[in-house]
């Protein structure tokens, strides 16, 4: 027929459509075994990675046994630990039920000997000052005649002959049998002293318990002890040192708190 696509025999179309049913066919055939392949690969690199010895999990058990073993051995180790941490809490709490150490002997003797809280006994001095005779005349270095003042034991004489005593070693010291502290303070008024709430007269006497060649030797150093032994021999101010083997210093008998002066309240300090 003229203009038309001449149609095929019979026998070509039944070859074409084969072929294509075979095409067909095999493209399905090599993506099913496409898909195995890939899977097989998936699943060896998996297996790979479980049993290489060198990744992070191969520091982990990889059977049950191994992994109760390992966990078994922390248990362990934890429970040992658990024991010494016990351990530790016991005796800390021990020493906490502890009341606190008392000083030593020694110790204690010193802060009471140093407090003046406790008696003290020892080889010692005694140096007695007293105020001259009433007879005492003469002119003293320069022609210079002796005024009242001169004749009798001033504050400061016994200043110096303290403070010379502790500078030479003295462990404790009384003045008129009252025991020196580090809160002690005396004043004289004319020829009184005033001492502890008590009032004295002369001769005073100071004892002192130490090392005796030592405070003797630190009174004769002593420039102001040195002055008034100017005056012993110009006008006979009383002075005596003496040594002792033993002596025996009281404690003191006052309290240890300190009074001061407080403002009333209400008042107004500053106006």
């Amino acid at each position: 027929m003229t203009g038309a696509e001449p149609t095929p025999a019979p026998s070509v179309r039944g070859a074409r459509h084969f072929f294509r049913a075979s095409l067909t066919a095999g493209w399905r055939s090599w993506v099913s075994v496409g898909g195995v392949a890939v899977l097989a690969g998936l699943m060896f690199s998996a297996s790979a990675r479980l049993s290489d010895g060198g990744g992070a999990s191969s520091r982990d058990p990889q059977d049950l046994a191994q992994l109760v073993d390992v966990e078994t051995a922390r248990v362990a180790d934890l429970t040992e630990r658990t024991s010494e941490l016990d351990r530790e809490i016991e005796v800390l709490s021990a020493h906490a039920g502890t009341a606190v150490p008392t000083p030593p002997a020694e110790q204690a003797r010193r802060e009471g000997v140093l407090s003046g809280s406790r008696p003290v006994s020892g080889p010692g001095l005694t140096v007695t000052l007293d105020d001259a005779p009433s007879t005492a005349v003469g002119a003293g270095p320069g022609g210079v005649e002796p005024q009242p003042d001169d004749l009798v034991v001033h504050q400061q004489d016994l200043q110096h002959v303290i403070n010379a005593l502790w500078s030479g070693g003295a462990e404790a010291m009384t003045l008129q049998g009252e025991r020196v502290t580090s809160t002690s303070a005396f004043r004289c008024s004319g020829n009184i002293l005033l001492l502890h709430g008590k009032v004295f007269s002369p001769p005073y006497e100071v004892t002192a318990v130490g090392d005796p060649a030592k405070m003797e030797a630190s009174l004769d150093r002593s420039e102001g002890v040195q002055t008034y032994l100017e005056y012993v021999d110009w006008v006979h101010l009383g002075w005596d040192v003496r040594r002792s083997e033993h002596l025996d210093l009281p404690a003191h008998d006052g309290g240890g708190g300190l009074q001061y002066a407080t403002v009333p309240e209400g008042t107004e300090v500053f106006g």
